[in-house]
């Protein structure tokens, strides 16, 4: 008995300390990459294909998906309001909804999925394919031409889906609201101007993003670069790389809400 749990202690210290050693590879990593910026902004061109590698190619599912987020909110806001005969503030509402909480929080998630995954499984492949070691062999440093461009892409790509996101999800609330249901256009329109704040909502509503942004990007490049190099490997990693990155974007969304909206 005693020795069963003198095991269960020594596998718990194993995971803890495994679990610190990731922390710490995680860190390190993470240093690399903010070094790695300087440089890689010499090359500019990089950046801009990684851009439209990462940003332009996630924009379909970001337009439709903003879209259809602005009809279900338009629709479930105002069935709420108009039993309070508040049906008046539904461009409110949902402008709030959109720029503060669900326009960077969803796009977030769509991008860890669809961008995410890529970067994950372009960086392992490369990785599998000795790419990266080859690029070592001839005093290349990956993480200044294959990382740290990626990186920038991805951070720089984020908040402009997340600002799309919001503005078609907000027309979309406005084909539903006043094209179907029969909300007055000048009221839906001039609440939403008279109170909703440029810094305070749409600014920290794009801060939240660019956080957004770089747990994505961030977390898709460490677990492609700590992939094994295997196809099994990738394809975990590319797993990890979602569950992760969700978890990541979910936590420090509370935080960040706690912090820019609690008071008044």
């Amino acid at each position: 008995m005693m020795q069963a749990a003198l095991d269960r202690i020594a596998t718990l210290g194993r995971a803890f300390l495994d679990l610190l050693a990731g922390l710490g590879r995680a860190a390190v990593f993470f240093w690399q990459l903010l070094r790695a910026i300087g440089p890689a902004m010499r090359r500019p061109f990089l950046i801009v294909a990684q851009i439209h590698a990462v940003g332009n190619r996630s924009l379909s599912i970001i337009l439709a998906s903003g879209l259809a987020v602005g009809f279900v909110l338009a629709l479930q806001m105002y069935y709420a309001l108009v039993i309070y005969g508040a049906a008046e503030s539904l461009g409110l509402i949902v402008n709030l909804s959109l720029v503060r909480e669900l326009g960077p929080v969803v796009a977030g998630l769509l991008f860890a999925g669809r961008a995410g995954t890529s970067l994950t499984a372009e960086i392992g492949l490369m990785k599998a394919g000795e790419q990266i070691a080859a690029m070592d062999l001839m005093a290349v440093d990956p993480t200044q031409r294959v990382l740290a461009p990626r990186f920038i892409g991805g951070v720089v790509s984020m908040p402009l889906l997340a600002i799309l996101f919001s503005a078609v999800g907000i027309i979309g609330a406005y084909i539903v609201a006043v094209l179907l249901i029969g909300i007055d256009a000048g009221n839906f329109w001039s609440v939403m101007q008279n109170r909703v704040d440029v810094i305070r909502d749409v600014g920290n509503g794009i801060v939240k993003s660019l956080v957004f942004g770089v747990i994505c990007t961030f977390v898709a490049l460490y677990q492609g670069y700590e992939a094994e190099a295997t196809p099994e490997g990738v394809a975990y990693a590319t797993t990890r790389t979602v569950v992760i990155a969700s978890l990541g974007i979910l936590f420090m969304d509370f935080i960040l809400t706690a912090l820019m909206f609690t008071t008044a």
